[in-house]
């Protein structure tokens, strides 16, 4: 009987989703495990071949760990509010609830197809209100709380009303934007507007007028992770850096805790170095300059005070409210042209231009407080208004941006540090002897850097500081498809959370999308939901796409639970996500603000743990070959005119460009020798009409598109095409369905397919070449299990040792492998095992009964069909994992190197339990030895069991 993967994979899929057999309890006397994948965001594009990499990986090592008898959490659900839903309603009309319910459907099926072992009752929409629900009381508690510096957790902003009443602020250590001091006769004295106004300061969650990243086509404000040199990620709009009035959560608060307990997660180095150059800790020194003829100063934060001597300029963010007042008449009209220039750059771009500097003299002066001299102070786009104080005093000597900035302006340059004993050394290294630095002269930098430090706090000037580079999370987005804020603004416009009771908020019903003018969200368009009887009115912004993923994790514990995001007695059982996968490129985003999320829910004992995510494996990318056909710049005779590949790099054709083609139209796509035949070639006239009448020049001559799809053309025609690896994607023409491949080769095959195109952490392409070599390894396989007639027949008989030893073997490395992830490996422990079951000619129930329980959770339908042809009724998903028995695996015999004065001379086959003297007895009585043994005297015979014997002659 043949191998039908069509057939199987039907079958088991009904009956699966009929039993429900992957559905688990909250209760259980087995110990828990939680696998999680990072949950999609449902496109209408739906998934590609490499979509599941992960997901697979985590489905076999979920599979795997119910069989060790573990209670497996291996939910799945949809990052469903976000902008490409919205942006797909202005162009249609769809709303995007109805696209959003499209695409999960097709997600839906694509995953089943692919026999994944998710608990389905468990399910999460992020667009669902009974989850938002959760995601809006979150925010209001976040809302409700400050942080204390001194207990490092979050407290209830209540207590500040009796802090504020009775000390006023001066005492407080607190994480805050509040600048002014305050005493507790100036708070009462207050008004309930100004007093929440400072409440707001301090508040966990926030509303204050911040510069964000603002484009005008998407109508939104973008996180810096959706902004990609100056463009956003989406659509590839413009970005501008604007002032608004925005929600904000103060993640700088956890920003230590969020550093410090990297050390505790079981992540790998590359990932934890990421988050923590995000987190960017330092430890410098807060210091004041007084500004020339101004009732004002200047304050800076630098991890070089000792470098202040060397300080011959500053330089301030020109975003700054208090450039103008600073700015001299002659110099207003270039600090506002550059003004007016810094807001089309995004700050990515801001910070990672190193090369090219700009910037425009204020006219007015500061001065150095150590060495009394009045310096210049500029502006600059690579100073941040919103890191650190968006100021800096600038050293050109020891600071390559300063340096050039310098050079360009023609300001005054001034060594200060000596670094001629340590060769190599790079201007950011902290090494050398101070020089031109009065009492810091020949000191080594590190012990300037203590002694300036020491001084400036003496003189009043400054304090020592430690500062990072992470920056408050802009939480407000103008768009319609995400989670309206559970906000209210009284007459008075001070804002008011909603209660338990009233949530969840739900969005108002409308028919136009479109971002409102003056950069209103749709929503201020609903008047009747805006305006309430009170006189009160909502809050218009909505939540970002990375509200409701910052705490998905926990809602799959129980995702049913009306009273509460979900029970403490479902939270202390699973109590965190022990293994997580996912891509790296949500590392700053997403895994930083539900870790900061998390943390703030244990400071009120409301999750057991202090980390989310125990294990984080990364996948890497499955990327899609890219052909490309080229086209030279200018037309000939008015024609485009294609050109092959070969002739182009030959010729060293510099004008020609790449035109990208669908991988479908091209014959062995992928390799060097791919090209473009008569057939492809009709294809992509099909599809780009407009090169019907192009000229296609090939080794053979040129023709035109018109004469090839006309077939007019005498001999084989082939144009050869530009092929390399690159990401899969729309734009390139090279997505690949998996739906596509599970139908020809079947899911079982593109499981195991995937894992064995190499290392799970790795990147690699995709192609088709060795598909065929994993799908004949299941047929080898099914036929272990039919005679020759077509009859499945095993044997009942006692197992041959060879037959234990090949099973064993692979129960010992597959099971050794998965531990370590490396399920590449594993299928390769598969296939061989199933090529020596066969010369050998094994059809051993025991045997192979175990054999199959070792490959379900890699090939669940095959071995499903074939348990149940076993007999057996339950599910081979609830069996019990093989138990590896190491005696099976040990050597009757041991073929021995027998060496004459360490050269190896012959080859014996000797018992594995002889001892010394059996051994030695045996290598000189053997008659591959005499001839080497004729004429000489043995002088020592050195035996190393299981190893070698060396005979010592002479």
């Amino acid at each position: 009987m043949d191998y039908r993967p069509g057939e199987i994979e039907a079958r088991w899929k009904k009956q699966w989703e009929a039993s429900h057999l992957y559905k688990i309890d909250n209760q259980s006397d087995k110990p828990k495990f939680y696998v999680l994948d990072m949950f999609p965001y449902p496109s209408g594009a739906g998934l590609h071949v490499g979509h599941p990499l992960g997901y697979i990986a985590s489905d076999i090592y979920s599979r795997y760990k119910r069989l060790k008898g573990f209670n497996v959490l291996h939910p799945m659900g949809y990052d469903a509010f976000g902008l490409p839903a919205e942006q797909y309603a202005i162009e249609t009309g769809v709303h995007p609830a109805v696209s959003t319910d499209k695409n999960i459907a097709r997600y839906r099926s694509q995953l089943d197809n692919i026999g994944f072992s998710y608990d389905w009752s468990r399910e999460v929409r992020t667009s669902d209100p009974k989850y938002f629900k959760w995601t809006q009381w979150i925010f209001v508690q976040l809302f409700e709380h400050y942080f204390c510096n001194d207990t490092q957790k979050a407290r209830p902003v209540a207590e500040l009303n009796d802090i504020f009443a009775a000390e006023g602020n001066a005492k407080l250590n607190a994480a805050t934007s509040q600048e002014d001091a305050f005493t507790a006769e100036e708070w009462k004295a207050m008004s309930t507007k100004e007093q929440e106004e400072i409440l707001m300061n301090y508040r966990l969650a926030y509303r204050k007028v911040t510069y964000v990243n603002w484009c005008e086509a998407l109508g939104t404000v973008l996180a810096n992770d959706e902004v990609r040199d100056g463009v956003s990620e989406r659509g590839g709009y413009p970005v501008e850096r604007k002032p608004m009035l925005q929600w904000s959560l103060r993640i700088t608060a956890y920003a230590e805790r969020l550093l410090n307990d990297l050390d505790e997660l079981d992540w790998s180095d590359a990932m934890k170095k990421m988050q923590s150059n995000w987190i960017g800790r330092s430890e410098g020194a807060q210091l004041f300059f007084d500004l020339d003829g101004h009732d004002r100063n200047i304050e800076i934060y630098t991890t070089r005070p000792d470098t202040i001597f060397g300080a011959t300029f500053m330089v301030v963010a020109p975003e700054h409210s208090w450039v103008a007042e600073i700015t001299t008449a002659e110099q207003k009209a270039a600090v506002e042209s550059y003004q007016e220039w810094v807001k089309s750059r995004s700050e990515r771009e801001r910070m990672s231009e190193v090369k090219e500097v700009s910037g425009a003299f204020t006219g007015a002066y500061a001065v150095n407080p150590f060495t009394g001299k009045k310096i210049p102070v500029w502006i600059s786009e690579y100073v941040l208004k919103d890191y650190g104080t968006g100021a800096i005093m600038a050293v050109p000597a020891d600071d390559e941006r300063d340096h050039r900035f310098a050079e360009k302006f023609g300001l005054e340059i001034i060594p200060i540090v000596d670094k001629s004993d340590y060769p190599g050394a790079t201007m950011e290294d902290k090494v050398g002897k101070m020089i031109n630095s009065e009492f810091l002269d020949g000191m080594e930098v590190l012990d300037a850097i203590k002694e300036i430090t020491k001084r400036i706090e003496a003189q009043g000037i400054g304090t020592k500081k430690v500062n990072y580079k992470l920056r408050d999370a802009i939480y407000s987005r103008q768009r319609y498809w995400g989670e309206p804020f559970p906000i209210t603004y009284d007459k008075e416009g001070i804002a008011h959370p909603m209660k338990l009771e009233d949530l969840p908020l739900e969005l108002p019903e409308l028919d136009d999308f479109k971002p409102a003018s003056g950069a209103k969200s749709p929503l201020a368009r609903a008047t009747d939901w805006v305006n309430l009887p009170n006189g009160f009115t909502r809050e218009t912004d909505t939540m970002p796409g990375f509200a409701g993923s910052s705490w998905y994790f926990l809602r799959y514990m129980d995702p049913h639970n009306d009273n509460a995001f979900a029970s403490q007695e479902a939270l202390h059982y699973w109590k965190d996500v022990d293994l997580y996968v996912g891509g790296t490129e949500h590392a700053v985003g997403h895994l930083l603000y539900s870790r900061f999320w998390h943390k703030f829910l244990y400071d009120k004992g409301l999750v057991p743990t202090n980390e989310p995510f125990k294990k984080l494996i990364n996948q890497g990318m499955i990327q899609g070959v890219i052909e490309n056909m080229y086209m030279l710049k200018e037309k000939t005779d008015g024609a485009s005119h294609f050109v092959c590949s070969r002739i182009v790099k030959e010729k060293h054709m510099e004008d020609a460009v790449q035109i990208p083609v669908h991988v479908d139209f091209v014959r062995d796509y992928g390799s060097q020798n791919s090209w473009i035949d008569v057939k492809g070639l009709k294809k992509f006239i099909e599809w780009r009409p407009e090169y019907k009448n192009a000229i296609f020049e090939c080794g053979k001559g040129m023709y035109r598109g018109s004469e090839l799809i006309a077939e007019k053309v005498n001999g084989d025609f082939g144009l050869v095409t530009h092929s390399e690896v690159g990401k899969m994607s729309k734009s390139k023409y090279n997505v690949i369905n998996p739906d596509e491949v599970v139908a020809e080769y079947g899911a079982d095959t593109f499981r195991m397919y995937e894992m064995f195109l190499g290392p799970i952490e790795q990147s690699k392409p995709w192609d088709t070449q060795g598909i065929s070599g994993v799908h004949n390894f299941l047929r080898k396989l099914w036929a272990l299990f039919y005679d020759e007639n077509g009859n499945f027949t095993v044997s009942d008989e006692q197992p041959t040792k060879e037959e234990l030893k090949i099973l064993h073997n692979a129960i010992k490395r597959v099971e050794d492998d998965i531990e370590r992830f490396s399920f590449n490996t594993c299928v390769s422990h598969f296939m061989k095992a199933v090529n020596d079951f066969k010369a050998g000619g094994c059809n051993n129930r025991q045997v192979l009964e175990q054999f199959i329980v070792l490959l379900a959770p890699f090939a669940p339908f095959v071995t499903e069909e074939i348990w149940e042809k076993l007999g057996y009724k339950e599910s081979v998903h609830k069996a019990v994992y093989p138990v590896l028995n190491e005696d099976y695996l040990k050597e009757d015999s041991i073929k021995y190197p027998i060496a004459f004065n360490g050269k190896t001379r012959a080859f014996l086959q000797l018992p594995a339990d002889a001892d010394k003297a059996t051994l030695e007895k045996a290598a000189l009585e053997s008659e591959d030895t005499q001839k080497w043994l004729e004429g000489v005297t043995v002088r020592k015979v050195i035996v190393v069991p299981g190893r070698m014997i060396n005979i010592v002659v002479g």
